[in-house]
């Protein structure tokens, strides 16, 4: 790896391999499994997941350039079938991708503007948002890991990626997202 923002797209790669694993194994679910309530922070699969489609879709809007508002939490849960969620989350998944293949190092210190309601516009930069964003993902992920551990399907793995030994992992995410074999 050459740098931070290699790392980035990495990790762009990687997130949405761990989301296409866990969206997957979510379609395995029957419809009241998946909404069914759980214990953690969101009550649900549902709940959980699509928080993480709502986030990135936010902060992705930030990164393109536009100045998103708190209407993207509106509707908490705009899709309540795991095989919608699961094709909208790949397409964010691969705008995420496209963004940081397109940007170069110095593009992680150009500004960028969220509207956070009552708390104002902040300004953030692509080097902040993008770290925050892949910690987010990661968190949810975790807990919808878990609830998914107490039903009938098994979780996937979602930790194998990274590693010399992981290689053919990276190389599939990279033909499956369209992207360049890294």
């Amino acid at each position: 790896m050459s740098g931070l923002i290699e790392h980035y797209r990495e990790m762009a790669r990687n997130n949405a391999y761990s989301n296409a694993h866990l969206l997957k194994a979510c379609c395995q679910l029957s419809a009241e499994a998946f909404v069914a309530e759980r214990v953690s922070f969101f009550p649900s699969l549902v709940a959980t997941l699509n928080h993480i489609l709502i986030v990135d879709r936010f902060y992705i809007a930030g990164l393109r350039g536009e100045v998103p508002d708190y209407h993207y939490f509106d509707d908490e849960i705009p899709f309540s079938q795991a095989a919608v969620l699961r094709v909208e989350q790949e397409r964010s998944d691969r705008e995420l991708i496209d963004l940081c293949d397109a940007w170069q190092a110095a593009d992680l210190e150009r500004e960028v503007r969220l509207d956070r309601g009552l708390r104002g516009v902040h300004v953030e930069t692509i080097g902040s948002i993008l770290p925050h964003l892949f910690v987010h993902q990661i968190h949810h992920r975790g807990q919808a890991h878990a609830m998914l551990a107490g039903t009938g399907v098994i979780p996937p793995q979602l930790d194998e990626f990274f590693l010399h030994n992981d290689r053919d992992l990276r190389h599939a995410a990279a033909r499956d997202f369209g992207a360049k074999d890294g």
